[in-house]
């Protein structure tokens, strides 16, 4: 099985790779449809142009003239076009080159019979362009188009070949593809019906281990209890190891920082007197590189302090000896609430509290700051077309108590309603201030009070938070 989902997985890549390639051919099809459309364009501005000036030679009228000026303004930027869409094309510079000095002659020549004609000199207009032979001028000008058009179509040739050449590979790729997934689904059956007979017996041997599993349980639990202590005590010995060169780290960039100043001083006076020696990359590197790899590693170090400080709270918390004692809800959440008064005004947020709540058993200051953190978070997260609204509740039932923090906030992707309570991790626009600890703490709280944390939201309809804890904490359970 792996072996076929490695060769899917490369057929996958080689179906990329011709639908990039294809893409690429497409590309550069569409680029010479693109010079071809502006070598006519182009082509048709100057016969307008020579067309207006003769006009203007016979009749002499305002109309010809406006139309040759027309022309002359749409010429110039179709010019610049088209020298910028054959730059890649060493063979087209020499003619564009030659397109450019024979337009530039022929202006000359133009405006100088224009010019006699607005004097009233049109008879001498008339002689100067028999003599100047325009009409050679103009033939030599279509020939240089002709071969550009040439070269056009020929890579036009070409690249449609190239391109029917990537269609036909990713066709091939696609069918080989195919075969392997059937191949692959026809592997992973026998493998499932194998592992299923597999499971059935399996189940059998569980059934002679039921006997034994609360003593199992039992040896598991002080293991895993042990192991909980050891990580703590390591993520607190690390979190400080951490600290030390974290802080060297920190000096050192305000060393940095502070060695800018005269640095900048020094390009400064040396451009003053000396510019020569200031090469633009010295001061480039003094004025902007420089403080801006500062600036990014300091932004790093205080995210770096951040995380250490996060995970020595969360060990202290794991270390913390908890303290049952009876808890009125609405009161703690009355509190909370008044504590965080001036972030729910700023915010405009309006919080209920739906009463009576019962009274549970449990350590207060885990307690709050589980609390705290759900009831701040549903304030933040707003959304953006509607007055924001929290309404905090609980219930009692089977010797548990639920608390329930309901927002009308902007919500969260069902996909993610278990990852955003894993450590640094973070659900949807990340447009507030934070480093994804909050709800990795009240989780690990939750556990702590013998409790669970768990949410149900879709995307736009808001969110709620169920905290469900156990009516008498056990002082032997945490």
């Amino acid at each position: 099985m792996a072996t076929g989902f490695l060769a899917l997985l490369i057929a996958a890549i080689a179906a990329a790779h011709a639908i990039r390639q294809d893409n690429r051919h497409s590309d550069w099809v569409v680029h010479t449809y693109r010079v071809e459309t502006t070598l006519i364009e182009a082509r048709r501005l100057a016969e307008q142009q020579e067309t207006a000036r003769r006009g203007y030679m016979l009749a002499g009228t305002p109309p010809f003239l406006a139309s040759f000026d027309a022309a002359h303004d749409a010429l110039i930027p179709q010019l610049a076009e088209l020298r910028r869409l054959t730059a890649d094309n060493p063979r087209q510079l020499a003619p564009m080159r030659a397109v450019i000095q024979r337009l530039a002659e022929l202006e000359v020549a133009q405006r100088t019979t224009n010019r006699l004609v607005q004097q009233g000199r049109g008879a001498e207009a008339l002689r100067l362009f028999r003599v100047d032979s325009g009409m050679q001028r103009m033939q030599k000008l279509r020939r240089v188009f002709d071969s550009m058009a040439r070269e056009e179509r020929r890579l036009l040739a070409l690249r449609d070949a190239e391109q029917m050449k990537s269609r036909r590979t990713f066709s091939i790729v696609l069918g080989v593809a195919g075969l392997l997934f059937v191949l692959v689904t026809i592997v992973s059956f026998l493998t499932v019906r194998r592992y299923t007979r597999d499971l059935q017996q399996s189940r059998l041997a569980l059934a002679d281990l039921n006997a034994t599993l609360e003593e199992q349980v039992k040896e598991r639990t002080a293991d895993l209890a042990l192991a909980n202590e050891e990580i703590q005590r390591f993520a607190y010995i690390v979190s400080h190891d951490l600290r030390s060169p974290l802080v060297n780290v920190m000096g050192f960039t305000a060393e940095l920082s502070a060695a800018t100043k005269p640095l900048s001083e020094l390009i400064d006076r040396a451009e003053a007197e000396a510019p020569q020696i200031v090469s633009e990359e010295a001061r480039l590197a003094a004025r902007e590189d420089l403080p801006e790899a500062i600036g990014f590693i300091r932004t790093s170090t205080a995210k770096m302090d951040r995380l250490i400080n996060a995970i020595l709270k969360l060990s202290r918390e794991g270390r913390r000896v908890l303290a049952p004692e009876m808890i009125a809800l609405d009161q703690l959440v009355e509190q909370i609430s008044d504590s965080i008064r001036h972030v729910i005004d700023d915010r405009g947020v309006t919080l209920t509290i739906e009463r009576p709540m019962p009274v549970i058993v449990s350590d207060r200051v885990a307690l709050e700051q589980i609390l705290s953190n759900l009831i701040e978070n549903a304030t933040k997260y707003r959304h953006p077309t509607r007055a924001a609204e929290v309404h905090v509740s609980a219930t009692e039932a089977h010797a548990r108590i639920v608390v329930a923090i309901r927002d009308n906030g902007r919500g969260i992707d069902p996909r993610d309603h278990q990852r955003i309570f894993d450590l640094f991790r973070r659900s949807g626009q990340q447009d507030q201030p934070g480093e994804g600890i909050g709800l990795a703490h009240v989780r690990a709280l939750a556990y702590r009070l013998g409790g669970t944390i768990s949410v149900e939201s879709q995307l736009g309809e808001g969110a709620t938070f169920f905290l469900s804890l156990p009516a008498t904490l056990s002082i032997e359970g945490a």
